[in-house]
């Protein structure tokens, strides 16, 4: 069953933004996030062989609805550019959102690929997915092996970013939970992108969003924003966040750098590793 929104959310209709191909030579080659994506896992001469099973690409608009829970889907994505957010929904429409999505992850995956999704998916900023057919895709990663060790990757990624942000919401205070969600966005945002940001990224959430990560209110999220700016840490101000003390509000936040250099390093050194144990 299809769950509604909370009801000041903006509303808008389920996806219909229609599959578009790309006719340039080597597109998936010049992808910008190709080196996050699971895709970066084969070669650049296989790369015809991607384009040629990928549906297509889609490019949506803000706060536009990819999937619902309880939707039975027939696509995966992996996000080229943009940001979305994944959520659980209860049936009055509460939320809880799991995932910020960014470039490079991949979307609408689930353990049972039969069954109705999940979760949910809904765009935060304009938006261009690379789509591709569910039901093929596992046989695709079977005769395509390298694909499978880099999805192994992104799971186990997903997974300790997810046990992380429980350790958060569980047992830090809600200072300290707002200080550890924005420094890993942050470094999720610059570790992925090829030119240097400085001390500021744009972050197009809501004081509500963050409250629904983290289980918040929105006054009570708007209090802690306050209180970081007060003691000179961060400043969150027209879709922007600025961290004014790194060192400071990793203190705050108990945030072990080495372990988001681990969680968010390059990909390859995994890749290496796995090849090495085995």
């Amino acid at each position: 069953m299809n769950r509604a929104w909370p009801a000041n959310e903006a509303l808008t209709v389920h996806c219909h933004c229609p599959l578009t191909r790309n006719h340039e030579a080597n597109p998936c080659l010049q992808c910008p996030a190709r080196h996050w994506t699971i895709c970066h896992a084969l070669p650049p001469d296989e790369l015809a062989l991607l384009e040629s099973f990928k549906s297509g690409d889609r490019v949506c608009g803000p706060h536009i609805d990819i999937y619902q829970q309880g939707e039975e889907l027939d696509e995966l994505y992996t996000v080229v550019e943009g940001w979305l957010y994944l959520a659980k929904l209860l049936e009055d429409g509460r939320r809880q959102i799991t995932q910020i999505a960014l470039p490079g992850d991949f979307i609408g995956y689930q353990a049972n690929l039969a069954r109705p999704m999940d979760h949910s998916a809904r765009t935060l900023t304009d938006v261009r997915l690379c789509v591709f057919p569910r039901d093929k895709f596992l046989d695709f990663i079977r005769a395509h092996p390298e694909l499978a060790i880099r999805l192994t990757w992104m799971i186990a990624n997903y997974g300790e970013l997810g046990r992380d942000r429980l350790l958060s919401v569980g047992r830090q205070t809600a200072f300290e939970r707002v200080a550890h969600f924005l420094l890993e966005l942050f470094y999720r945002v610059r570790l992925r992108d090829p030119e240097p940001l400085g001390s500021s990224i744009k972050m197009p959430l809501t004081q509500e969003h963050i409250g629904d990560a983290l289980g918040l209110t929105s006054v009570h999220v708007n209090r802690m924003l306050r209180e970081l700016r007060e003691k000179n840490l961060v400043n969150v101000a027209d879709q922007t966040l600025t961290i004014i003390n790194p060192d400071g509000l990793a203190e705050i936040a108990g945030f072990d750098e080495d372990m988001m250099d681990r969680l968010l390093g390059d990909p390859d050194e995994y890749e290496c590793g796995a090849k090495q144990a085995t």
